[in-house]
């Protein structure tokens, strides 16, 4: 079976290099960017894991975990070796204590994130000080507070509407309220996925995210996979199949420290691999109960990964 999931990926990298205007960002990197664009991955076809190069499935896993399970602490994905968090809770912590800044990616900032991690991992009374990273992904998911002091648990609602209503235009979880911008910017990231909604025909379970910064190298092959896995679970939890998910990218750019990387994984267009499957344990049917080992990746055979710096 054809792998249009990576074509259809690649597809966006060369519209960035092709459309994109240069612009500046808060990281002071530089992108190329342009507004707007979508792409649709049918999960029937295979999981929808880039094979052009090489992206590390468990991090994706793990991270999903923490959102579904309502947690907002560094802990556990550092005690999971996930380390996509990392830089922006240890330049907060750097900023709150005075302590100058070094460059991102020197051999300074690279020796102190690793302290600042173990000492994440070892000490509980640091890791609740500086590992909080705020009313993120997680809370907004499954803890969100209403102004009359109401927690509203979305992902719960999402699955009562898609069993009981499916036919609903209001099966919606968003990650981003207004009122606490600011409170995530302080050690975390404002949410870049931001939006997603549920769609049920046919017997099939599809979802739509809308993303508002669209980070094309880095990020979004794993917001790929990670959306597409989501909907599988939820799929799984409603007793529908998984149908299509759909990606909605807004702010879509490319650092300019990526470019090089970008191109070399253009190189590889003419040696698509076929998609890997996903299996998850059947036997799990709440969110909150799912672990690493319920889920198996199957024929995976990728290119070689492209490393790239991120920007802070």
């Amino acid at each position: 079976m054809e792998n249009h999931a990576d074509l259809t990926y690649l597809e966006l990298l060369e519209r960035v290099l092709r459309e994109g205007v240069k612009k500046t960002d808060r990281t002071g990197t530089g992108t190329l960017s342009f507004l707007g664009h979508q792409m649709r991955f049918n999960l029937e076809e295979g999981f929808p894991l880039l094979t052009t190069k090489k992206i590390p499935i468990k991090s994706i896993i793990h991270e999903l975990l923490w959102f579904m399970r309502g947690d907002t602490n560094l802990k556990y994905l550092a005690d999971n070796n996930v380390h996509i968090w990392d830089e922006w809770p240890y330049k907060a912590y750097l900023v709150r204590n005075k302590i100058p800044v070094p460059k991102t990616g020197s051999d300074e900032w690279n020796t102190g994130i690793k302290e600042f991690i173990e000492k994440i991992k070892a000490d509980e009374a640091f890791a609740k000080d500086y590992g909080e990273l705020g009313p993120i992904y997680g809370y907004q998911w499954r803890k969100w507070r209403s102004p009359d002091g109401r927690v509203i648990d979305q992902m719960q609602n999402a699955i009562d509407l898609i069993k009981k209503t499916p036919d609903s235009r209001r099966i919606i979880v968003t990650a981003w309220n207004p009122a606490d911008i600011d409170e995530m910017a302080k050690a975390g990231l404002p949410p870049c996925h931001c939006f997603f909604q549920f769609y049920v025909a046919d017997g099939k379970l599809s979802c739509q995210l809308y993303q508002r910064s669209c980070d094309s190298f880095l990020g979004i092959p794993f917001n790929i996979a990670s959306y597409a896995l989501l909907t599988m679970i939820m799929a799984q939890i409603t007793g529908l199949k998984p149908g299509e998910f759909v990606w909605t990218g807004g702010d879509v750019h490319l650092y300019s420290n990526h470019l090089e990387q970008a191109n070399l994984q253009l190189s590889r267009k003419n040696d698509i691999r076929p998609l890997p499957k996903m299996k998850i344990n059947p036997s799990k049917m709440k969110l909150e109960d799912f672990v690493i080992e319920d889920f198996e990746l199957t024929d995976y055979n990728p290119h070689e990964g492209i490393k790239a710096p991120i920007a802070v």
